[in-house]
């Protein structure tokens, strides 16, 4: 991997832009349009109406692949001690239990996401109250429109992936209407204010020693991340990150949980890409490197502003074994105060880091040919 890796190419904005030529570092940069104007689409679009029929018994999210993050943040913001459970539907079935009595929300930013709609139509065949976020002139619109579900439109920012936040705001209100979250107008505001400041201080022209995502993308290229999250927010942009990483550039890397006792992804510290030493035989600095793999394991560990005491004390003490043991280790802190706030801090960085080191591998973040070559292989 490493042998692709030019720095050079995040060294200036125009050599970065011109390594991104489907622009999805734009795509990424309008986050914060995105808030504002989901949070219009979302009131223009009658969403306080689901007020009408009271709190529902769950809030069930169907989206998949990345619309599924949608339905993840929802869960996030609205916390452990939401009146009612929120959960996320991937596939192509909703669970038994989901009825009459409960909200089905279908994201779509494509608008046609196959199970999506299967479970949208499923929902509404159960009698579910439904809603619907994505784009207009859609197959998830015209299902809209014949359930007579509330229909939000999301304008696209290029490819569905970086449409997260046309797609979660909506979502976002919804629970605010439904008096499941405390969301007030300014904390939107301060959120896309936020986004803003990521965006400035990531911009292409910025130079690797400060913008703090380029600088992570390099420390990564030629690692395999492991990512964790140390609370639900941290653990869904942990999440996030890994997803784009592999979708924007075509990047493995490994989605994680801050370990308890006897967790088995602790113990990766002592395998093959672990990069030498452990606590029993110390790294030997001195050491001849000639037939040594230049990969390694890359702990990333997204840290939340509100984290247990005891998961606070399992990252320090992770992240200082995997130092012992010769793995590199990143970690990024979430700003702001409220959920959606450091959520969106943390998301918005890794949004960059995925599109910066994609420009450094020489790897266009646009296409997706594995996943196009998927559906001509099943609709064959």
């Amino acid at each position: 991997m490493s042998a692709a890796i030019d720095p050079s190419r995040l060294e200036d904005g125009e050599a970065a832009e011109a390594a991104d030529p489907g622009g999805m570092l734009r795509q990424v940069a309008s986050s914060a349009a995105q808030v504002r104007e989901a949070q219009r689409a979302a009131a223009e679009a009658g969403v306080a109406a689901l007020a009408e029929d009271g709190r529902p018994r769950a809030v069930v999210v169907a989206g998949s692949g990345a619309d599924g993050v949608a339905g993840d943040l929802l869960a996030a913001v609205c916390g452990a001690g939401c009146a009612v459970p929120v959960s996320t539907v991937r596939g192509y079935r909703l669970p038994g239990w989901v009825g009459a009595a409960d909200l089905v929300i279908a994201v779509s930013g494509s608008g046609s996401t196959e199970e999506t709609l299967e479970v949208a139509a499923e929902a509404a065949r159960r009698g579910c109250r439904l809603m619907f976020a994505g784009a207009p002139d859609s197959p998830l619109a015209d299902l809209a429109a014949r359930t007579r579900g509330v229909f939000v439109p999301v304008r696209s920012a290029g490819q569905p992936r970086a449409a997260l936040w046309g797609l979660a705001v909506p979502l976002v209100l919804a629970a605010r209407t439904l008096r499941l979250a405390d969301v007030p107008d300014a904390v939107l505001e301060s959120t896309a204010a936020l986004l803003e400041d990521v965006a400035h201080r990531c911009r292409p022209s910025s130079e690797p020693f400060v913008n703090p995502a380029k600088r992570i993308a390099l420390d990564l290229a030629g690692d395999v991340p492991l990512v964790w999250g140390s609370s639900a927010v941290a653990a869904t942009a942990a999440y996030r990150l890994c997803g784009q990483l592999n979708a924007n550039a075509k990047y493995p890397a490994v989605f994680g949980e801050v370990p308890q006792t006897g967790h088995d992804q602790l113990m990766t510290f002592d395998g093959f890409f672990a990069g030498g030493g452990s606590s029993a035989e110390p790294d030997d600095f001195f050491r001849d490197r000639a037939d040594e793999s230049e990969h390694g394991l890359h702990l990333v560990v997204l840290r939340d502003v509100e984290e247990h005491p005891r998961v606070r004390l399992r990252c320090e003490a992770s992240a200082a074994m995997a130092r012992d043991r010769g793995v590199a280790v990143t970690e990024v802190r979430a700003e702001g105060e409220h959920p959606l706030e450091r959520i969106a801090t943390l998301i918005a960085l890794a949004d960059y880091v995925a599109v910066y080191l994609a420009i450094a591998l020489g790897v266009d973040p646009t296409p997706v040919p594995a996943m196009e070559e998927l559906r001509a292989r099943i609709t064959r």
